[in-house]
């Protein structure tokens, strides 16, 4: 598995309108427009579907959980199958069964999943390359994780390299790993340089990969959450026009979206909406 290769296979799950009504426990930033949120994820759908060969669409509800529209958290996707996490918000404690309940469905190998005192979300970790899982460290993702996770994909051939993530704004709001990196190629990343750990920049250039660095204006906009549907060819939330500039300078095919409600009010861009289950 990794970040950049041509998706072929994709995971979704559309938001629910009864889980909204704990929009504010779950740190989403004003109420949501259910209508307007459905709508902008339908459409964000449609747009996968002329990138990607198979859309599977979660359907199962989680109550009173909004976000479980952002289906990268619960699982980690392996060469071997599919992992369930333990999530560091309690309230998405619910997720990882059901969506590991609908992949199996899918047809996808479910492995066993984290124990506790472990706790996991997907944000957190991403293939760098086929052999390299990195794992960020903060309030939602801990260090037992990492023991647990180490033998099991050693047997895979996969090193994991963790790094502490920054404190920001502390353990209420969600800074994951993915908040400030997203690959767009074997040899390209998006970033925003001020978060990364000195570590992380450091085995970027050693591994020969170039950063397209996002400004600190773009950042809380998710300019540097796009996911990569192949290499070189993005999907990102509209706006961020100095990043997208960027990106397109390496090289980059950029798809945009409207995400006002389902990405920008939650804080959960396009590879947060999203789960790869098959890439080249």
């Amino acid at each position: 598995m990794n970040a950049y290769g041509t998706v072929r296979r994709i995971y979704v799950r559309p938001p629910h309108a009864d889980a909204f009504a704990a929009w504010q426990a779950y740190g989403w930033h004003t109420e949501p427009d259910v209508e307007a949120a459905t709508e902008e994820h339908a459409a964000f759908v449609e747009a996968l579907r002329s990138h990607v060969d198979d859309v599977v669409v979660g359907t199962t509800p989680v109550p009173g959980d909004p976000d479980a529209v952002y289906t990268f958290d619960p699982t980690l996707v392996t060469d071997a199958g599919v992992i369930p996490l333990l999530p560091g918000k309690e309230g998405r404690r619910d997720e990882p069964a059901i969506v590991a309940t609908e992949l199996a469905n899918a047809g996808c190998r479910i492995l066993p999943p984290l124990t506790a005192p472990a706790t996991a979300e997907g944000g957190d970790m991403f293939f760098l390359d086929e052999r390299t899982l990195l794992v960020g460290i903060g309030y939602r993702t801990n260090a037992e994780t990492v023991e647990q996770l180490r033998p099991r994909l050693a047997e895979q051939g996969v090193d994991v390299l963790a790094f502490d993530l920054p404190h920001y704004h502390g353990p209420a709001e969600c800074l994951h790993l993915m908040s400030f990196i997203s690959m767009l190629d074997a040899d390209l990343a998006v970033v925003f340089l001020p978060m990364m750990p000195v570590r992380l920049v450091q085995l970027l250039a050693a591994r020969g990969i170039a950063l397209v660095e996002v400004p600190e204006a773009e950042f809380l906009s998710m300019g540097p959450n796009v996911l990569s549907l192949g290499p070189r060819r993005a999907i990102a939330v509209e706006g961020n026009p100095v990043t997208r500039r960027r990106m397109e300078a390496a090289g980059v095919d950029v798809t945009t979206y409207a995400g006002a409600h389902i990405s920008l009010n939650g804080d959960g861009g396009p590879t947060c909406l999203t789960r790869p289950l098959v890439r080249d």
